[in-house]
């Protein structure tokens, strides 16, 4: 009898909903995208996002860099503003977004900046500025176009919600894709996902069909704790504030906070989650069966998006996936994926379809769970968060086996080398998408975490970026 299939060689099961990558407006808000001629090539680098019926609960998660941008700081105080002691929570009526300047590391003059574009958008709209989030990309170091985005702003409102106003706002789906476009940098793909889920309906009548649509840019500058991104979720979906904030965060130490391309953090991380309340489900506070749904449908976007933004990696030529089974818990799955794919030396080797198992092995070996927050948004509970946080995973060479592209390499209960076939795995390494399987034989915790190869096309974007 022939032996039955590794299931090392296998990806792990995704218990999560299908995913589009498609661009579909939820319902409650219109969107558009334009140029304002911030950008010296001339393409869109504006977006604006807008609740149609008023001020909509709106959570967020930002870099932790201590040089955070003037657009991260501005919505801070927005969301405290508007939410009270929650410094990440609040209500928004309007999400502005620029590309081509990040506003970062401009001193007091980019604080007035971003303050005067809010001030724009909220004259356009006839809301408080307090109402406003914003986001910025780009170059650090240099100043807005200010008057440049509040004359694109003033067009794009001047047309109300028409959908046959060329570059206004449209509850569109197609408006929609068009902000998502303007978000891009040096992305190489405009980046959006969509999940339709059912939930209970508010009424108590038939179940009704929820939307959560995200888009996002970001290609460089990506590490945990917050890849370097900016995103917006959207979903006509019921929660309050808490609850938003809850599940994004959730969501984002499964999926952005597993994504690496460079080992660097930006100072411009953010990521946006309004929730408009349009299709009239159960609210997600309290309705315990709505808010797992929606919890699912949110983290199944995340994750597309963040396997987007790997394989759009500054030069990459694959994603780079790494699954983690058979580890202690969950929280040291992810600590050792993450420690994987965030190894410059795995990346070189994937980029060189060498399948150099050792190099994952020592990442592996080096791996430390993540911060107290992040453990403690993932579900594991606060004392043992503070206990666990930064300590390195439990790893044991004896139990470990690893494969590449799915050719078993390392075979720890067998003697260790398992005499992989590196012609036949350095063909598979040629794929779109390479799966390095690693199980701890250690107890039954799952992760996973993305990247991309590190190339020569990397460094020579980034040593040309601001020239």
């Amino acid at each position: 009898m022939p032996n039955p299939p590794d299931p090392l060689l296998a990806p792990l099961p995704v218990d999560l909903p299908a995913v589009e990558r498609v661009a579909r407006m939820p319902g409650g808000f219109s969107a558009a995208g334009a140029t304002a001629g911030i950008k010296a090539s001339g393409s869109q680098d504006l977006a604006l996002i807008v609740a149609d019926g008023g001020p909509v609960p709106a959570a967020a998660v930002f870099t932790p860099n201590r040089f955070a941008a003037a657009p991260v700081r501005l919505s801070r105080a927005n969301l405290r503003a508007t939410g009270g002691s929650e410094l990440t929570a609040g209500y928004a009526r309007a999400i502005i977004a620029t590309s081509g300047s990040a506003n970062a590391a401009t001193g007091p003059g980019g604080d007035v900046d971003q303050a005067a574009i809010g001030l724009a958008v909220a004259t356009a709209l006839g809301i408080d500025p307090v109402q406003v989030l914003h986001l910025s990309t780009g170059v650090i170091g240099t100043r807005l176009p200010v008057d440049k985005v509040a004359a694109t702003v003033a067009r794009v409102t001047g047309g109300g919600l028409s959908a046959t106003t060329s570059g206004g706002l449209a509850a569109t789906d197609d408006a929609l894709a068009s902000a998502a476009l303007s978000l891009r940098t040096t992305d190489s793909t405009t980046k959006v996902a969509s999940v339709r889920v059912t939930l209970p309906a508010a009424d108590g009548g038939d179940p009704v069909v929820v939307t959560v649509s995200g888009i996002c840019k970001g290609v460089g500058m990506i590490h945990p704790r917050m890849a370097t991104m900016l995103s917006v979720v959207l979903t006509d979906a019921t929660a309050d504030p808490t609850t938003l904030r809850t599940l994004l965060r959730s969501a984002a130490a499964r999926t952005w906070d597993q994504l690496s391309v460079d080992g660097d953090t930006s100072t411009n991380d953010t990521v946006f989650l309004l929730a408009s309340g349009a299709a009239g489900a159960a609210d997600a506070t309290t309705d315990a069966r709505a808010r797992a749904v929606l919890a699912r449908a949110i983290e199944a976007v995340a994750r597309d998006i963040a396997r987007q933004q790997a394989r759009d990696g500054e030069g990459a030529t694959a994603l780079i996936t790494c699954q983690v089974s058979g580890a202690c818990d969950d929280a040291d799955a992810r600590a050792v994926a993450r420690a994987v794919i965030s190894s410059s030396l795995v990346k070189a080797a994937v980029h060189g379809r060498d399948a150099n198992w050792g190099r994952i092995a020592g990442a592996a070996g080096n791996a430390r769970d993540a911060e107290r927050d992040v453990l403690e948004a993932a579900g594991m509970p606060a004392d043992e968060a503070a206990r666990r946080a930064n300590q390195p995973a439990t790893v044991d060479p004896a139990t470990m086996r690893i494969a590449i592209a799915g050719h078993l390499a390392y075979d720890g209960p067998r003697g260790g080398p398992a005499g992989v076939d590196k012609a036949a795995a350095r063909a598979s390494m040629a794929a779109e998408e390479v799966l390095i399987r690693v199980d701890l034989g250690l107890g039954a915790g799952s992760g996973e975490a993305f990247g991309c190869p590190l190339t020569e096309a990397y460094v020579k974007e980034n040593a040309e970026y601001t020239t």
